[in-house]
């Protein structure tokens, strides 16, 4: 008998935690819809489906979270490159460019993060004010990672490693984008 109710309740909590998940899995579907990129959206975050738990800040902090990560291995991805043998001197300084850009963007977005932690607190024109800067330094962030693409335009940069830094930016790009239109929506609401 205490067995079969054993069951039952480990049964009906597995049920609601499941149903929970398909509600926040829904959740970000939904809420992606609203930015630029949403199948990356809906991609990059339905692993956090419980953490996110169907709440708006949540989102938003998952998504800054989500992307400063991205934004660190993009980082130590490029870093990597430029220990490559021979490569052009024109790849190298472009690589070595794309290094500074993305770790701007990492410190850009890692006082993103920071900040919307200290604004937890924050009501009115503090909450206004910690979130404009988060605004501020996620588009500085995404034109730091679009300017490291940038070292690799023309064909004299044709190849493999110009393929696969604009792969891993291009991705980063949109993840940033993503949380920005998360932030800004979020801002806009209160």
């Amino acid at each position: 008998m205490a067995a079969a109710k054993l069951f039952f309740l480990a049964a009906a909590f597995l049920s609601g935690t499941a149903a929970t998940a398909a509600a926040s899995t829904s959740f970000i579907k939904t809420s992606c819809k609203i930015t630029t990129f949403p199948d990356v959206c809906v991609a990059s975050l339905s692993g956090y489906a419980q953490a996110i738990n169907n709440n708006q800040e949540n989102l938003v902090k998952t998504a800054l979270s989500v992307s400063l990560d991205r934004a660190e291995s993009t980082k130590e991805f490029v870093t990597k490159l430029l220990k490559f043998k021979g490569l052009k001197p024109r790849e190298y300084e472009a690589i070595k460019d794309c290094v500074e850009e993305t770790s701007d963007s990492v410190d850009r977005l890692s006082k993103s993060v920071s900040e919307l932690k200290d604004m937890d607190r924050s009501h009115g024109n503090d909450f206004q004010w910690h979130m404009s800067n988060v605004e501020t330094w996620v588009s500085a962030a995404i034109t730091d990672e679009n300017t490291c693409t940038d070292g690799f335009a023309g064909r004299a940069l044709n190849g493999r490693i110009k393929a696969s830094i604009r792969s891993r930016i291009a991705n980063l790009a949109q993840v940033t984008s993503n949380a920005l239109a998360f932030i800004n929506h979020y801002a806009a609401k209160h």
